[in-house]
């Protein structure tokens, strides 16, 4: 289980969030949403250790991220909004890269698995900088799962792809649900309801929503009633 309690974060007078809480079962799709600046980003980053909160702790699986942060990171995948990859490394190489960070068994047979996983196979001989929006999306879900982690952390995971390609990602994601728990953040309130089990709505730095997605009627009420 994940256990996030009273996480505050401030940049100077800013305060970005403040004292939110909670907490993510085995097999979970939790969808957080919010408007652009809520908090999503800075909760995302504290709760994988990019960041350390000025209070409050974040459990990944018995671990305390801020006291045992490679035991607890050895345990999540983490993509981030803008994906940053190597732009003249090739495909392969940086999976290989990857795997090898975390000391992962078989690397390249690890590697293999991730690029038939992922529909990398017509792509793995080609640098980054050449791979398409999607593909490179791909290759960013690909490194986050390359040592088998139980959380996956999925900021904003289909932005800015087009319709065909993010339902192609929707699917990859609500598989890689039957075995791991996951967080994502998006702004597409339809994408919640296609495969999130429960909704978190982050507002103004604080946590105004935890509903399970099978008692709403609808996303867009619940959300336009707690954003004002």
């Amino acid at each position: 289980m994940i256990k996030v309690k009273n996480i505050s974060k401030k940049y100077g007078q800013i305060q970005a969030i403040e004292n939110i809480s909670f907490d993510l079962g085995d097999g979970e799709i939790v969808g957080l949403l919010g408007p652009n600046g809520a908090g999503k980003s800075t909760t995302m980053k504290i709760v994988t250790g990019v960041l350390s909160p000025d209070s409050g702790s974040v459990n990944v699986l018995g671990f305390d991220i801020s006291q045992n942060p490679i035991k607890a990171k050895q345990r999540l995948g983490y993509l981030s909004e803008d994906n940053p990859l190597p732009s003249e490394m090739y495909v392969r190489e940086y999976l290989e890269y990857v795997a090898g960070v975390y000391k992962t068994p078989n690397i390249k047979d690890k590697v293999s698995s991730c690029i038939e996983q992922f529909g990398l196979k017509n792509e793995y001989k080609k640098k980054i900088q050449a791979l398409s929006k999607g593909n490179r999306q791909k290759l960013g879900l690909a490194q986050s799962l390359i040592h088998n982690p139980d959380f996956l952390v999925l900021d904003e995971p289909t932005s800015a792809l087009d319709p065909g390609q993010q339902e192609e990602i929707q699917e990859i994601i609500k598989n890689l649900a039957k075995s791991k728990t996951v967080l994502l953040s998006t702004h597409l309130l339809h994408e919640i309801r296609n495969i999130a089990s429960r909704i978190l709505i982050i507002n103004n730095g604080q946590l105004v929503a935890d509903e399970k997605t099978e008692n709403i009627n609808s996303v867009t009420d619940l959300y336009h009633s707690v954003v004002k």
